[in-house]
């Protein structure tokens, strides 16, 4: 058979969520811990197993001498924010790799920015409800909702000026923003939210989350993310592509996520972790920007990435590419079969399809499933 059933690592991260990915995969979770992250792949922080051989993939993979895969494909469950991020190009991940080389900085040293040369496009796919925040809003709409946020302080006042001479002097000035007027913007949220939604009712759910994100981080000015990245809320089904360079952080839902092999993150708030606010102001764009709502066409999902692509399968006889790919059920039963022999994976199951596997092997079932291939 070339088509193997895998075990997958669960990340217990603070922002996860209790109920969805125990949900999916059909387990108890009587302490309620944060279920964050399934990690489906060979990613050395969280390698997947061959059920059947007790085996690492990545193991399995190089003893077969079939080259690693390039992604690392996730469920994602966010019941809190992440952090607000952005990730470099390739070539700001070469440059950044080995200037942290240069400097001695060790590779897990929580203050390092870059733990690869390598970029790290995604793309999320929502299976629940899923909002996010990404890209920037227009300057006219920024400079409307800091009038609606209406906060009386000279620091303030003067943030709403650094906006005229364009986005990076305006973000570089919200993070100099002093401590006492940190305080006071959650403060403000957290008096005023119910006004705030009366008077600017179209603007109520940016007052409610940026509340809802004070009452987490009160000295941190990323609480005010909403009120210049634009908000994207997903319907099951639809995903988003995020390039490199774009701001952006997932706020609530579900989803499976799919990424490069790569853990290069500048953080901009919203987290207790290292934040380098000259080298993210460095990697970032910008510009405007607001994604598109990625649909399947047919099955697979538009997106910028020459390595990889996600795919939708439901109820089709074969997957979309010619393989190696991870398949996780996300409802129904799949039958994966190769003349003979039939692997069956249920919801919440995912499985391994080795390289040139395609025109192999035959899908049956009630199915929905996804699909991260490799293009190589």
């Amino acid at each position: 058979m070339i088509v193997f059933k895998l075990k997958n690592q669960i990340k217990h991260y603070v922002w996860g969520a209790p109920e969805w990915i125990p949900a999916l995969i059909g387990i108890e979770n009587p302490d309620q811990l944060p279920f964050a992250e399934m990690w489906m792949g060979v990613h050395p922080g969280g390698p997947s197993i061959i059920t059947a051989l007790d085996e690492r993939l990545d193991t399995f993979m190089a003893r077969n001498s079939w080259t690693g895969l390039p992604f690392l494909f996730k469920v994602l469950a966010a019941d809190r924010p992440l952090s607000i991020q952005a990730h470099p190009s390739k070539a700001q991940a070469v440059a950044g790799f080995e200037r942290e080389n240069r400097a001695s900085i060790p590779i897990d040293d929580p203050k390092r920015n870059y733990k690869d040369p390598n970029h790290k496009p995604e793309i999320i796919c929502a299976l629940t409800p899923f909002k996010a925040m990404v890209g920037f809003r227009e300057i006219t709409e920024i400079c409307l909702l800091l009038d609606a946020f209406s906060l009386n302080n000279d620091h303030f006042i003067y943030l709403k000026a650094a906006l005229d001479n364009g986005l990076r002097l305006f973000l570089q000035t919200l993070f100099e923003l002093p401590v006492e007027t940190k305080r006071q913007i959650s403060t403000h949220i957290l008096r005023n939210c119910q006004t705030l939604c009366a008077k600017s009712p179209d603007f109520s759910e940016i007052w409610k989350t940026i509340a809802s994100f004070a009452a987490l981080y009160t000295e941190d000015t990323a609480v005010l993310s909403p009120l210049y990245l634009n908000f994207i809320d997903l319907k099951p089904g639809e995903a988003l592509f995020l390039p490199s360079g774009v701001l952006h952080a997932y706020v609530h839902g579900l989803g499976v996520e799919l990424m490069a092999n790569s853990d290069n993150v500048l953080r901009g708030g919203l987290t207790p972790k290292h934040i380098d606010v000259e080298e993210l102001l460095n990697i970032l764009k910008f510009s405007p920007f607001k994604p598109d709502i990625l649909h399947p066409s047919p099955m697979k999902y538009p997106a910028q990435i020459k390595e990889f692509s996600l795919s939708v399968l439901k109820n089709v006889g074969k997957l979309s590419g010619n393989g190696p790919a991870i398949v996780l059920v996300t409802e129904g039963t799949l039958t994966v079969s190769e003349n003979e022999d039939k692997i069956i994976l249920k919801r919440g199951e995912s499985a391994f399809f080795a390289p040139l596997c395609g025109e192999k092997i035959r899908l049956h079932g009630d199915y929905t499933a996804y699909a991260a291939e490799c293009s190589c």
